[in-house]
């Protein structure tokens, strides 16, 4: 686009700065038409009372020739370097740039922990030494003054409690499915951002322990998620999620389920399930972590609790006279921390994970008798493996044994909650009555080998981990017709057909093992 300008004669009427514009646009935009000159950049001057056009050599000039004023505008032609025109005001370009993503609230927080705890040292530790290199007599001084202002003092930290608790207040949420009031400092929203990004580190870790998604084990996995979300997809934290699955090949007993849905199932764990109900009570307990938000929630407490440490890890430092001290005492705050807030903590939200996780499983019309069992199993494994046992108190988890007894209390609930999605009707061998019966004969067993080699029985326990089959994973998929997607109008309580609920150490043909219970085709 050319240059505009614009001349006023100091000897004829001055017309409204306006209206010479609005015709300096009109002639610029016949200039323009097909025909016209082709000059880039214009201007005028005055001849007489008549107006012409000439180049303009700057972008904005004012100068006064004789009794002629003339005001010229020329845009500043743009750059060859930059694909498109970039605005500019007087003559100033303003350029822009492309926007970046700020890291993650939580990742920040992670990175910044360490670095508020060596700041709460060093502090600490300057405020001892500044004390100690004080005379006697400015001691006393400030003992007086603390003294004297002690209410003041005392006013100070109640207001700063109390803006603190509102502060607090303001974060209080309510947690899904189950309604409890809980503090979240950090939104779903940052927790999902920090997901993609830990599970991207996974699949860089896990790369070369990936099973194929043909494995049948992955095929197994994949199909129990996918039906617990489509059972479930009346909670939105459900609906709302893509739920993809990952198998480690690794012996860890474990399972783990990011909030953005990505599924980690290690074959240890799945070598250590004996049916297609204990991997679903196990699949929809990890799936429970992640629409409950419990990384969220636990990283909120981590934090706040963090941030109240800081107070008294500073007075530690200026307090003990000596660093070993204070290191020690540092090394009792954090101890105390965690068997105080942490770890009670935990085990609150892994018993919440296990109610929400059997009524899930109990949607998707599993035998939820099989959960206490599994408990029962991995009790009766850690024992014959040798693995240490602590006290509960000491751990993030609970004991075997107590997840047994609430879940098995939570039984006649998850069977009122089963019976309602009009699910198919669970056999009359009840599995805790099957393996309480198993355990008794392995003992009864046990007592004849010690008694000799001639009162050994060779009965096994169908359900215990040293009966598994190591081709569980293939017999987990029997040749069955597809699985039947609900309607939303029933809110996934249409009914399912059968799948194997009981499943033995020797294989058994596909049409043997299907009996009343849920089916995965």
């Amino acid at each position: 686009m050319g240059s505009l300008a614009v001349c006023l004669s100091r000897g004829h009427r001055l017309l409204p700065l306006s209206a010479h514009l609005s015709r300096l646009v009109q002639g610029g935009k016949q200039a323009s038409r097909p025909g016209s000159s082709g000059c880039s950049q214009i201007s005028c001057h005055r001849a007489g009372s008549s107006l012409h056009l000439r180049p303009a050599p700057s972008p904005l000039r004012l100068h006064s020739n004789g009794p002629t004023l003339c005001l010229q505008v020329r845009p500043r032609p743009p750059s060859p370097l930059q694909p498109g025109p970039v605005p500019s005001w007087g003559g100033q370009q303003l350029h822009t740039s492309a926007p970046r993503r700020a890291l993650p609230a939580p990742l920040l927080w992670l990175v910044l922990k360490p670095l508020q705890k060596i700041l709460a040292i060093i502090l600490g530790r300057s405020i001892r030494k500044w004390w100690v290199s004080l005379p006697s007599n400015r001691r006393q001084l400030l003992h007086e003054w603390v003294r004297r202002r002690r209410w003041h003092l005392a006013g100070g930290a109640g207001v700063a409690m109390v803006i603190a608790a509102l502060l607090l207040l303001t974060h209080l949420d309510e947690s899904p499915v189950t309604g409890r009031t809980r503090l979240l400092v950090f939104s779903r929203e940052n927790y999902m951002e920090l997901a993609a990004l830990t599970s991207e580190a996974y699949m860089e870790e896990f790369a070369d322990l990936l099973l194929p998604v043909t494995d049948p084990r992955h095929k197994v996995v994949e199909r129990v998620v996918q039906h617990l979300a489509q059972r479930n997809k009346d909670i939105p934290e459900v609906s709302d999620v893509t739920w993809t699955v990952h198998i480690v090949q690794s012996p860890n007993v474990n399972a783990f389920v990011l909030p953005n849905g990505k599924v980690f199932m290690f074959t240890g764990m799945l070598d250590t399930v004996v049916d297609v109900h204990q991997l679903t009570i196990v699949l929809g307990h990890e799936m429970a972590h992640a629409l409950l938000g419990h990384s969220a929630e636990q990283a909120s407490l981590s934090h706040v609790v963090d941030l109240l440490s800081l107070i008294l890890l500073t007075a530690i430092w200026a307090v003990c006279p000596r660093d070993s001290l204070a290191l020690l005492g540092q090394w009792v705050q954090d101890k105390l921390t965690q068997l105080m807030f942490s770890r009670p903590y935990s085990r609150k939200l892994e018993a919440e994970a296990d109610k929400v996780g059997l009524q899930l499983a109990a949607k998707a019309c599993a035998d939820v008798r099989a959960g206490p069992v599994f408990w029962q199993q991995m009790e009766i494994r850690d024992q014959l493996t040798g693995e240490p046992t602590f006290p509960e108190w000491l751990s993030t988890h609970p004991s075997h044994r107590n997840r047994f007894t609430l879940m098995d209390s939570l039984i006649p609930e998850a069977l009122e909650l089963r019976e309602s999605c009009v699910c198919p009707a669970l056999p009359e061998s009840d599995p805790r009555v099957v393996f309480a019966k198993s355990v008794q004969v392995l003992l009864k067993n046990a007592k004849d080998r010690e008694r000799g080699p001639e009162g050994a029985s060779k009965t096994h326990l169908p359900h215990s981990p040293a009966s598994l089959s190591p081709a569980l994973p293939a017999a987990l998929l029997p040749q069955t017709a597809p699985l039947p997607s609900p309607s939303v109008g029933q809110q996934s309580k249409g009914p399912v057909p059968a799948v194997a609920s009981e499943i033995v150490a020797a294989p058994v043909p596909a049409q043997d093992r299907t009996q009343d219970g849920l089916q995965i085709s």
